[in-house]
């Protein structure tokens, strides 16, 4: 049956029925909230992310480096 096919069948329906159609396809196709409540997270559970990055690097040093290269003319 081709798409065309089923919505030519599911405009025959009541508008109930299109209502209850349309619940149970969203219901296959996407996820349940309700299945698996999210976590609210706290931005400290970023704390130390990515500090393996700035090991061995003066922070100073960079800072400069960066402020050197806003001023050069592109």
């Amino acid at each position: 049956m081709s798409l065309q096919e089923i919505l030519r069948e599911a405009e025959s329906l009541s508008r109930e029925e299109q209502s209850q159609l349309i619940k149970l396809l969203l219901d296959k196709v996407l996820p349940s909230t309700d299945a698996q409540p999210s976590k609210a997270h706290s931005l400290r559970e970023l704390r130390g992310l990515g500090k393996e990055i700035w090991e061995g690097v003066d922070a100073q040093e960079y800072i400069n480096q960066q402020r050197d290269e806003w001023d050069k003319p592109r």
